[in-house]
Order: C-alpha cells, then structure tokens, then sequence
C-alpha cells in the first residue's frame, strides 16, 4: 500500500470522534480533538513543518491533535517575556508544562558528584533561577543530571557528594512544590556519566528523602542500559514521577524500533500514572508526513 495513502488512511480511522481537514490531503492535519489516554508531551521542532517555525504556533498545533502537554529542555535559555507567553498560553489551552533542564549539564569532567563546593553553589544558584522559570511556564517539575563521573573518588563517596547537593536543592524547592526529576543516561550516548541506572537512581532518591527529588525514568535510556523495562519500572515505581520515551535503536517515535510500547504504556496506564511522558525522540520521517507519523504511532500504542 502507499505510505501516504496508509498513514492518511490510519489517521482518519483511529478514533470515531477524531476530524481531520487537511488542506493538502495527506500532508498537513488541522484538528484532531480527541486526547490519549496518557499525556504524551511533544516538544519545539517536532511539528514545525505543520505549524511554523514559532513555538506558540507548535503548541496550538499539539492542542489540536489532542496533546495535552509539551516539554523543553531549553527553556530555561529562553528570554524571560518568551517564557511568560508559553505559560500563558499552555494556561489558555488547558496544557501541562513537562520538564525543562534546571541547571547547567557537566558532559566531560565531574562537578556534583566531586563534592567541589563550587560546583554546588553554581548548582544551588542555577536551582534558584529555575523556580523562576517554573513559575513563569507553570512548571511542575525540572531535570536533573548530576554530571560526569569522578574516576578518583569511590562510587559511594560520589553518591554522598550527590545526595548533600540534592538536599540542598530540595530545601530551595519544597516551599514552592517543585520536584527535581534526576535523569540516568546510557552509556553508548553519554558515556562516562555518575547516573546511568535505575537502581542507582532509586538509591539516591531514598537517601535524599524528599518530594522534591525524584526519577525520571527515560524509556530509551534504560533500554540501552538496563533493559528489564516493566520489572524495572515496578521497583522504582514509589520513586518515578516523570517519564521519556524513543525507541531503539534510532531515538525516535514508537514502533520504529524494538520497544513494545503498548505493553509498557499498558502498564504504566494500570498502574494509574497520571503524570507526563515527555516525547524527548526525533522524527523517524522528514517534513509534514513524517509529523503525521508521529501522531499515528502514539495513537497506535495507545490502543490497549
């Protein structure tokens, strides 16, 4: 069958309520007004060749094919009147703010997990700036990535050094119902960091003992690193208050790689997660039909 033909074809059938009026059939979706049953959160760029350019216009666009949240990773870096507008805007639409990251990411040398208190003041400060980005964008919750591994110290030492920032941010959070959601990356893309596992994560969460600091369980990271995924997910589940998903291999949207993402959705519906799972992938398909497949995959996974 035609991969264009198919994809417009699957779109117009996913739901009985859904409406779909493209101006150039098969190439731009309008309004799809019916939400999934999980709040799938995409983020600037995805769907830029069906709305613009301007990120106001992207959001507008997820809203109408039935997104109910969005994430960026940038918008701490964002001009504080552009942060202002999103949040105002995701207000209008009824949307939720994702995670944005918190704090400045040490890729190639050890910063939180060294204990240098430098390190940590710059940590605390860049915590500080980001309540202010929360509240301008109705954030709920920020990334955190603890940064490069310390090769001189033990792991455990490390850990303590971790933990001792992690509560001193949580002290700047917890007034303002903040949490920090730590991030444990893979190794084939981000080689050489201090968080890597779920295990690890679930760890430092315990010992730093607060709402405010919590996981975020990245789906396509743990693949990698891990696998294990659901059984995974259940033993953290008490520590997990965000989620991102890609698939693998690839990083991009579900059903392009090896991830059942209907069993793990599946689960995570079960187990009543109300929350949001961050579309942090790119698009397996260039230009407007491939940001259509986008939509189809997530309605596809949906269907339990």
């Amino acid at each position: 069958m035609n991969r264009r033909r198919f994809v417009q074809n699957t779109l117009l059938s996913a739901t009985a309520t859904a409406v779909v009026i493209p101006s150039v059939f098969g190439q731009t979706a309008t309004s799809i007004k019916t939400s999934f049953k999980l709040k799938f959160a995409p983020h600037d760029g995805m769907f830029k060749h069906q709305a613009g350019d301007s990120f106001l216009d992207q959001i507008k666009f997820m809203s109408d094919q039935g997104f109910t949240a969005i994430e960026d990773n940038d918008m701490r870096n964002r001009p504080i009147a552009e942060q202002e507008a999103i949040g105002k805007l995701l207000s209008d639409l009824n949307m939720d703010m994702g995670v944005f990251v918190a704090h400045k990411i040490y890729w190639d040398k050890p910063n939180l997990a060294s204990g240098d208190l430098d390190y940590r003041k710059e940590f605390l400060k860049d915590i500080e700036n980001a309540i202010g980005v929360a509240k301008r964008t109705n954030a709920k919750w920020m990334t955190i990535v603890p940064g490069y591994v310390d090769l001189r110290l033990h792991e455990d030492y490390q850990t303590a050094n971790v933990v001792k920032s992690l509560k001193q941010a949580c002290a700047l959070l917890e007034p303002h119902n903040l949490t920090m959601v730590l991030e444990p990356l893979n190794f084939r893309n981000h080689p050489g960091m201090f968080l890597t596992r779920s295990p690890q994560a679930y760890q430092i969460c315990k010992a730093v003992n607060s709402s405010s600091c919590k996981i975020l369980y990245d789906v396509y990271h743990q693949q990698i690193q891990e696998g294990n995924l659901i059984p995974n997910i259940e033993a953290c589940w008490d520590e997990i208050a965000y989620f991102q998903v890609g698939d693998n291999p690839g990083r991009n949207e579900p059903t392009t790689g090896e991830i059942n993402f209907t069993n793990v959705f599946k689960f995570i519906h079960n187990k009543g997660y109300e929350g949001i799972i961050g579309m942090e992938h790119g698009n397996s398909q260039s230009g407007k039909e491939g940001e259509l497949a986008v939509i189809n995959a997530y309605r596809t996974v949906s269907q339990f």
